[in-house]
């Protein structure tokens, strides 16, 4: 059988996406940015120059890393029109496509409003430096593009998986009750959407096995997180990855391994065409050198942090 084309797919996989649709709605819980967001702790001098000690935290500064992670986190949510853009490309604004594409959106804006609300009470980040930053970014619109819409399906269910990991584990490290419950809030979101698409992938793979495992090949080797484009990214990336909120050895473990192995069982499936064959191939060859780079990385990070406490 042919890797069959976006509009077949998309016409063959309507009526699963509109059960996870009605499933989406029917697990929805309503909430409120404004009931998230500590507006008892602003500051009365919001317009003084902001310092690394500026943070009310607790009454602690905030981790260089775990700033880092709240900037990549809120930017990349501000990027918001630009994934828009791209999911109603690939997928159509009719129909239950369409209607996903915007039920989505509005759930995503809430994010970067309770984050925003959140770091500007608390001063947890330089308010000037941040909206610099975020001019960049939304004035460049850089975002990932697939090139279909079934390399867009499993790139959105990986990159939803790993969005809620880093939400997830920066609630964790940040040291602060009210922005545990704001990010463990909006990552609760990101783990519906991943849902969402986690199933309409694998109904992709019953379908059509052969192109569905080209492009997860694809996505897998190529995946990238959404952010690039965001001013000093490298290094906040760096700097993420140092404290363990997101690295390559989360990617493996928590992402590459429950998805490419356990959900969508590559290992195990049969009947693939020479081009599939091919395919899966490449994907597990990339995953065990992807395994060793990341233990190296975890082992280097593991002796530092060994090192730092008996100095």
């Amino acid at each position: 059988m042919a890797v069959i084309d976006d509009i077949a797919l998309l016409s063959e996989l309507e009526p699963v996406a509109e059960r996870l649709l009605e499933r989406h709605l029917s697990t929805a819980r309503e909430w409120f940015p404004h009931e998230h967001v500590p507006y008892e702790r602003g500051r009365a001098n919001s317009d003084a120059e902001w310092t690394e000690n500026d943070s009310d935290l607790a009454g602690a500064t905030v981790p260089d890393a775990v700033r880092s992670a709240l900037v990549v986190n809120l930017l990349t949510e501000d990027n918001l029109p630009y994934y828009f853009r791209t999911i109603e490309r690939m997928f159509g604004a009719s129909g239950t496509w369409g209607t996903w594409a915007r039920r989505w959106t509005a759930e995503e804006g809430r994010h970067s409003m309770v984050i925003y609300g959140y770091l500007m009470v608390t001063r947890a980040v330089d308010p000037k430096a941040l909206e610099r930053a975020r001019m960049h970014q939304v004035s460049g619109g850089m975002v990932p593009e697939p090139v279909s819409a079934g390399h867009g399906f499993f790139y959105v269910a990986l990159q939803e998986l790993a969005t809620r990991i880093a939400h997830r584990n920066t609630g964790t490290l940040l040291g602060d009750q009210a922005g545990y419950d704001v990010m463990m809030r909006v990552a609760a979101d990101e783990n519906r959407h991943h849902l969402f698409y986690r199933d309409l992938s694998t109904a992709y793979f019953e379908l059509d096995p052969n192109g569905a495992m080209q492009a997860l090949r694809d996505e897998v080797v190529n995946f990238e997180m959404p952010g690039a484009g965001i001013v000093n990214f490298s290094r906040h990336a760096l700097a993420i990855a140092k404290a363990g909120i997101y690295d390559l050895a989360i990617h493996h473990d928590q992402i590459l391994v429950p998805m490419v192995l356990r959900q969508w069982a590559v290992e195990e499936m049969t009947g693939l065409n020479a081009d599939g064959e091919r395919a899966r191939a490449e994907m597990l060859t990339h995953m065990a050198r992807t395994a060793k780079v990341a233990k190296r990385f975890a082992e280097r990070r593991e002796a530092a942090a060994l090192a730092d406490a008996t100095a």
